[in-house]
């Protein structure tokens, strides 16, 4: 959308009291289906995102959405293998922002090709993967911590 500025910056602090309260968002969190067993754990959140920070394979960014903490865009994973990842509020959702996020890590990240998983029925997602240059290469079916159920889910590609 027009008139918003969209940016990535490295993660603060100060932005992580942000992702657990949208980690912990009923709706975000049956769409997004695959997240961690228990997101409202605040010591497995602090842990993985310690983890994330440190390691040298990940490049994770803090989503801006005209200067407010949004959300958070990542890749991760063993080469050949990596994948990208990221959330954005919901209350920020079919502004365009987890595209030009996406398009922006995706600038910055530049080997390819990268990876994606998104639960088969998250049409949001999905459509953002898609505009970024992702294809789905194959369905799959697995455990949903989220909804509590097996659960079909797209494997994408990066072109490239």
């Amino acid at each position: 959308m027009t008139g918003q500025e969209i940016a990535l910056r490295a993660v603060h602090d100060s932005d992580l009291p942000v992702f657990y309260r949208q980690s912990n968002d009923p709706q975000a969190l049956r769409m997004a289906a695959f997240t961690a067993e228990d997101p409202a754990d605040r010591g497995a959140f602090e842990a993985h995102w310690a983890r994330i920070r440190t390691a040298p394979d990940v490049v994770v960014r803090t989503v801006l959405c005209d200067g407010d903490v949004v959300g958070h865009a990542a890749v991760y994973g063993a080469p050949g293998e990596r994948e990208v990842t990221y959330w954005v509020d919901r209350a920020y959702w079919g502004r365009g922002i987890a595209t030009a996020a996406l398009r922006a890590l995706l600038a910055e990240v530049t080997e390819r090709p990268l990876h994606a998983r998104v639960a088969a029925d998250n049409a949001g997602s999905l459509r953002v993967l898609e505009k970024c240059g992702f294809r789905v290469v194959a369905r799959e079916t697995g455990y949903a911590p989220a909804r509590g159920t097996e659960t079909d889910e797209l494997v994408l590609r990066s072109a490239g």
